[in-house]
């Protein structure tokens, strides 16, 4: 199953504007290019637009066509306020097991500069059943 199969986040997607940069095996990038509703009271990007763009980048590298895995740990630092142009978040798997997944997502701007950090862990629900 491609990326372009699966089915989206609409809030990170249709609400926010995230865009898929790239999905591969426990792998994924996401970028949303920053405009005016993503700032908060004090003209900086707003929290929840990190954590929205780094959780997408989460769910696209931990699902794929025969499993699903569902977020039950997260954290996010918050390093470097953003003003404007383009966000990345990268995610990377750190470690699986049976049951668990770890992922490592930085978000950087278009620089390449480290502005904030989540990490997330997943429960690897049971495989998915394949359609006849």
């Amino acid at each position: 199953m491609n990326f372009e199969s699966r089915p989206i986040d609409r809030f990170a997607v249709e609400v926010v504007g995230i865009e898929t940069v790239i999905v591969a095996p426990s792998y994924a990038k996401t970028k949303l290019v920053i405009e005016p509703r993503h700032f908060n009271a004090v003209n900086i990007v707003q929290g929840g637009v990190y954590f929205t763009l780094a959780d997408y980048a989460f769910a696209l590298a931990s699902n794929n066509e025969t499993e699903t895995v569902v977020a039950v740990e997260v954290g996010m630092s918050f390093l470097k306020p953003t003003k404007s142009g383009t966000l990345y978040a990268e995610a990377t798997l750190l470690s699986r097991s049976k049951s668990l997944v770890s992922y490592d997502i930085p978000v950087t701007n278009e620089q390449g500069e480290l502005v904030a950090r989540f990490y997330g862990r997943g429960f690897v629900r049971q495989p998915r059943q394949k359609s006849a």
